[in-house]
C-alpha cells in the first residue's frame, strides 16, 4: 500500500478500498495506483478538504491497515487512555490473584497425610489368608484379600513380621532382614503385593525389629566367633557357665536375660527369648547396619515402619542390678519383669537420638511428592505416660509421627463412662500441643477386646475408636467382632505360652473368619490351620456380615466412611460434655460449620438416661444418625432424656450456629485449629 500526500489531496494505491471514504455526492471513490513505470488505468483523483485530509478524519480503522494509519489512530487520546486503563487493570487483577493465592496458601491448614486420614489395619500374616494350603497365612493370601480394605475404606495396612526367621517368636526373631521367610513366600511375592497395594491406593507399613536378631543371624555367629568387625555387635560380658549371672536383669518372658555362649565363653544379653540376642547400639557399625536396612525397604517402596520394642534398644553400660519393686523379696526369686524397676534396661539416654536419626533418613524419602514415609513407635510404658510422649519428638526435632497409645487396652479393668473418659483424657492431657493422637484397642499381644470386655461392647468400642480425634488402629477381625479361641495345652504355639500357659498369646491369633465355608475361608485347599478356628465362624464372618445392614462390619464401615467424609470428625474439635457410671459423651465440631456431632456411649452394665439440658449449645431435639442398636437409628430424642442400653452407642447429628468450644476451652482439644468458610468452601487457619 502506498500513500501520496499533497496539499488537500491523498492518493490510495494498491487496490485499497475504504468504505468510509466517499466523494461529495455520497458515492464511493477510490484510486488505483501503480508503481513508477507501470501503466495506470482508470485512476480517479480524490480531493479532500485540506483541514480534514490533514487528520485523515474520513478514514475509519479497518482490517489490514498499514502501520502509518494505525499509529495515527493509536496516538489519539481515546485509544491511548483506553489502552492504558486495560493495561493497568490487567496488572491489578494479576497482582490481586497472586495475593489471593498467597493468602489462601498461608491461611490454609496443613492437609492431612494418609496416616491421619485412614485407620491403620494390622494384619498378623500367619492368620490372615492361606493361599497354598499349608495352614499358615502368606503374602499371596493378603494380596487375594486387598478388596476387603477398599470395602472398609481403609488405606493404611500394617503387616507384622515376614522376614526370614527360625520362628522361635513367630518372626520377631529375624535371621535375615533383607529376605522373606519361605513360610510367607518370596521377594517376588512381596514386590507383587506392594505393587498391587499401590495400584489400589493402599499404603504398606512394615514391622521393623531393631532391638535384637535371631541367634542364627550371620552377625551373631560372627560375633560369637570374635570376628574383629562383628565382635561388639551384641552385648557381651564375662561370666561362666556355672557361675552367677552378671546381674539381676530379667527377660520379658521371665528368668535371667543373660545366657552363656560356649563358643565365645561369655554371656550375651537378651531381653526377650534366649534365641533373640540384643544388638549393641553403642557400636556405630550396628546403627549404620540398621540404617542400611531401612534404606533397603524404602527403596522397595515401603510406605512406613512400626518400630518394635524401642524402649529396650539401649542398656546402661555399667550393668548394675536393677532395684526390686519389693525390697523385701528374696533376690533369687525376682525372676519376672514385674519384680524389678527397669531403670537400666529401658528408655536410656541416647535412645531418642537413635530414633531421630532414623526419622531423618526416612524424611529423605518423604521428599517425593505424595510418598510420605510414616514412622510409629511401640513402647509399653504403662503408668509412665510421660516416657511415651517423648517419642513424639520436640518442637525442633521430629521423631515418630505418633507412639502407639495402648491405654484403651485397659478398658476391661472397669466398664464405666468415668473409666473410659479417664483413659481418653490420660492421653489427651499429656500429649504435646498440636500433636496427633491415636487409639489401639487390640493387637497380637493382647486378648481380643470382644472377649476381654464382652461381646455386647464390641460395637460401642468401634464407635469410640472411629469417632475420637486421631488415627484409630484396628487389629484384624475387630471389624467383625472376632473373639478369642480356647487353646489346649497341646495346641499352644506361642513361646510365651510354653513358658507359662496363662501367658499364651495364641487365643487372639486365630485364623481370620472370611466365610462359613471350610476353615472359615482362611484355607480352602486343605483341612489344616495352624491354630484352631473359633466355633462361631459360621455366623461371625465377613461374607455373612456384608449382607446384614445391622452387622458389626456394616456399622464399622459406616462409621469409618462418616469419619473420613465429615470435617468435624477427622479434624474438628473434640470436647467432653458428660461422664457418669455408665455413659461417656463428647462432641465433634468445626468452627464455621453449623452441623456438629454428639456421641453418647454407654459402657456401663445398665441402661441409662443422660440429661444434657445444661448444655445450651445443643438444640432441644436431637436426631440419632446411627445407633449400635439399629432400631434406634433415626429416632428423635430430647437432650434432657437420652436413653441408651448397656453397650449401646449413639451418633447424633445436630445443627446450631453456636459452637461449644469457645466457652469451654478446658474441655476441648484440637490438633490444628481450622475454620470453615462456607462462601468459598475452604478451610482456613483461625
Amino acid at each position: 500500500m502506498r500513500f501520496k500526500k499533497s496539499s488537500g489531496s491523498m492518493e490510495l494505491g494498491e487496490c485499497t478500498r475504504n468504505p468510509g471514504f466517499q466523494d461529495a455526492d455520497g458515492s464511493a471513490a477510490g484510486t488505483i495506483g501503480a508503481e513508477p513505470g507501470e501503466k495506470q488505468q482508470d485512476a480517479t483523483a480524490v480531493k479532500l478538504d485540506s483541514d480534514v485530509a490533514e487528520e485523515y478524519t474520513q478514514i475509519k480503522p479497518y482490517a489490514g491497515m498499514p502501520k502509518e494509519v494505525l499509529l495515527l489512530y493509536s496516538s489519539q487520546a481515546r485509544y491511548r487512555v483506553t489502552r492504558e486503563i486495560l493495561f493497568w487493570l490487567t496488572v491489578a487483577c494479576t497482582l490481586a490473584l497472586v495475593a489471593l493465592t498467597i493468602t489462601v496458601i498461608a491461611l490454609s491448614p496443613r492437609c492431612l497425610s494418609w496416616w491421619q486420614a485412614s485407620p491403620v489395619y494390622q494384619i498378623y500374616p500367619r492368620s490372615f489368608k492361606d493361599s497354598d494350603g499349608d495352614g499358615v497365612g502368606d503374602l499371596k493370601g493378603i494380596k487375594e484379600q486387598l478388596d476387603h480394605f477398599l470395602y472398609l475404606n481403609i488405606k493404611a495396612v500394617w503387616i507384622s513380621p515376614f522376614y526370614r526367621s527360625p520362628m522361635k517368636d513367630f518372626g520377631y526373631d529375624v535371621e535375615d532382614f533383607r529376605d522373606i521367610d519361605p513360610l510367607f513366600g518370596n521377594m517376588q511375592d512381596f514386590e507383587e503385593l506392594l505393587a498391587e497395594m499401590h495400584n489400589k491406593g493402599l499404603k504398606l507399613i512394615m514391622d521393623f525389629i531393631p532391638n535384637h536378631t535371631s541367634d542364627r543371624h550371620v552377625w551373631f555367629n560372627l560375633s560369637r566367633a570374635r570376628d574383629p568387625h562383628y565382635e561388639d555387635y551384641y552385648v557381651w560380658t564375662n561370666c561362666s557357665a556355672t557361675g552367677p549371672k552378671p546381674n539381676n536383669w530379667v527377660s520379658i518372658f521371665g528368668n535371667s536375660s543373660w545366657t552363656f555362649d560356649e563358643v565365645r565363653g561369655q554371656c550375651y544379653l537378651h531381653q526377650f527369648l534366649k534365641e533373640q540376642p540384643d544388638l549393641n547400639f553403642r557400636n556405630p557399625h550396628v546403627l549404620q547396619e540398621m540404617k542400611d536396612i531401612i534404606h533397603f525397604w524404602l527403596e522397595k517402596g515401603v510406605d512406613g515402619f512400626r518400630m518394635d520394642a524401642v524402649k529396650h534398644m539401649l542398656e546402661a553400660a555399667h550393668l548394675r542390678d536393677e532395684p526390686q519393686v519389693d525390697p523385701n523379696q528374696p533376690p533369687e526369686s525376682a525372676m519376672t519383669e514385674w519384680d524389678l524397676f527397669h531403670d537400666y534396661t529401658t528408655s536410656q539416654v541416647g535412645l531418642h537420638d537413635l530414633l531421630r536419626e532414623w526419622r531423618a533418613e526416612m524424611d529423605i524419602y518423604s521428599r517425593e511428592p505424595g510418598r510420605y514415609r510414616f514412622m510409629v513407635t511401640e513402647s509399653y510404658d504403662y503408668e509412665e505416660v510421660d516416657k511415651t510422649m517423648m517419642y513424639y519428638g520436640t518442637r525442633l526435632v521430629k521423631e515418630s509421627d505418633f507412639p502407639f497409645n495402648f491405654y484403651l487396652l485397659d478398658l476391661p479393668h472397669n466398664t464405666s463412662g468415668f473409666w473410659v473418659q479417664h483413659l481418653v483424657n490420660l492421653w489427651m492431657t499429656n500429649m504435646p500441643e498440636g500433636k496427633w493422637p491415636n487409639w489401639v484397642v487390640g493387637n497380637h499381644d493382647r486378648p481380643r477386646i470382644s472377649s476381654s470386655v464382652g461381646p455386647i461392647y464390641t460395637r460401642v468400642i468401634n464407635m469410640l475408636l472411629l469417632t475420637l480425634p486421631g488415627t484409630p488402629t484396628t487389629y484384624y477381625g475387630e471389624e467383625i467382632g472376632m473373639e478369642n479361641i480356647n487353646v489346649t495345652q497341646s495346641q499352644i504355639q506361642d513361646p510365651a505360652g510354653k513358658y507359662n500357659a496363662s501367658a499364651s498369646r495364641d487365643p487372639e491369633r486365630s485364623p481370620m473368619q472370611w466365610s462359613g465355608d471350610m476353615n472359615a475361608g482362611f484355607n480352602n485347599k486343605t483341612n489344616i490351620t495352624w491354630l484352631p478356628l473359633h466355633p462361631d465362624y459360621t455366623s461371625v464372618n465377613v461374607e455373612v456380615q456384608m449382607k446384614d445392614a445391622s452387622s458389626v462390619l456394616a456399622q464399622y464401615r459406616f462409621l469409618n466412611t462418616l469419619r473420613q467424609s465429615e470435617l468435624q470428625l477427622h479434624r474438628g474439635w473434640f470436647c467432653y460434655v458428660h461422664a457418669d457410671a455408665n455413659v461417656f459423651s463428647y462432641l465433634r465440631e468445626l468452627d464455621g460449620l453449623n452441623q456438629a456431632y454428639l456421641m453418647v456411649l454407654n459402657f456401663g452394665k445398665d441402661s441409662a438416661i443422660t440429661d444434657l439440658s445444661s448444655i445450651s449449645e445443643l438444640p432441644q431435639q436431637l436426631k440419632v444418625l446411627m445407633s449400635t442398636n439399629q432400631v434406634n437409628s433415626g429416632k428423635v430424642v430430647q437432650k434432657s432424656h437420652i436413653l441408651t442400653e448397656a453397650g449401646e452407642g449413639l451418633v447424633i447429628q445436630y445443627s446450631n450456629p453456636t459452637r461449644f468450644n469457645p466457652s469451654h476451652q478446658t474441655q476441648c482439644y484440637v490438633s490444628e485449629k481450622a475454620c470453615y468458610l462456607g462462601a468459598m468452601d475452604i478451610l482456613y487457619k483461625c
